[in-house]
């Protein structure tokens, strides 16, 4: 196990990174979570042997209960307060654009910059007695980590406004059906859903998935005239690439590929 900022714990088991934020009891987004996972991840990227990423916290109580509401009343008024939103920003659009497939395991309450953080992944697991939600309305202020343009492109234009607007909170069978979750599980079991599936995701082609998310990232941003463009010069760099021949040749063969043997 390596700790960052003596607050984010990762552990790495076959393949398989799985990050805690330890910050009890609601794993609020405070400086030091932002940083321990801005290197967390950046190590992460770093090391091939790495193929997918559960995101977690600690305890049954809050995934992450929002932002450290204490550190507030510094940035009020504050004419140079927009560091932090940047430094914050960097950190969500990381995860965003990460090339190795993220999981969320949303293990308690998802609220406001948690929210905004587990959008980020490319999967979430709820487990059935969280609650999600984006209530900045309520302190005066709106989601300021990417919630307004991250969850209307996963839930539609009206039913974002519904959450951002009101500033409430929905169950984790609600999500399920916005689509705002993938998979909602019992209170506990989480975790080995994510692993399950992150199991799964390790003995696929991680180059290959890299490149599914970069022209999928890409066209949710252009039009479908230039994401078809860029999905065709990603689908050439792939069948350039020794897990094409892999794939390929395994299928003819009739055997079970075997992925990742080269360095990408």
């Amino acid at each position: 196990m390596t700790n960052y900022s003596n607050i984010v714990e990762v552990t790495i088991e076959h393949h398989i990174a799985t990050v805690q934020i330890n910050h009890p009891p609601l794993n609020v987004l405070g400086k030091r979570v932002v940083e321990g996972l801005l290197v967390a991840f950046q190590q992460i990227e770093k090391n091939d042997t790495i193929r997918v990423v559960i995101l977690t916290s600690a305890g049954q109580k809050a995934f992450m209960a929002g932002a450290d509401i204490k550190e507030f009343p510094t940035w009020l008024g504050d004419k140079h307060m927009d560091r932090h939103i940047h430094r914050n920003h960097q950190l969500y659009n990381y995860i965003d654009q990460f090339p190795k497939p993220t999981i969320a395991v949303l293990n308690g309450l998802t609220l406001g910059g948690g929210c905004e953080l587990a959008l980020c992944c490319d999967f979430r697991i709820a487990e059935q007695h969280v609650k999600i939600g984006l209530p900045e309305i309520n302190l005066g202020i709106f989601p300021g980590g990417g919630g307004t343009q991250r969850l209307p492109r996963l839930i539609g234009m009206s039913k974002a406004k519904e959450l951002i607007f009101f500033g409430g909170s929905i169950d984790a069978q609600d999500a399920l059906t916005l689509g705002l979750v993938n998979k909602v599980t019992a209170s506990s079991e989480g975790l080995t859903y994510a692993k399950e599936w992150a199991e799964q995701l390790a003995t696929k082609s991680s180059y290959t998935l890299s490149k599914i998310k970069e022209a999928m990232m890409y066209g949710a941003d252009h039009s479908i005239e230039e994401g078809i463009q860029r999905e065709a010069e990603l689908f050439y760099d792939v069948f350039q690439h020794p897990d094409a021949f892999e794939g390929v040749g395994a299928f003819i063969e009739k055997r079970e590929p075997s992925f990742n043997q080269h360095k990408r």
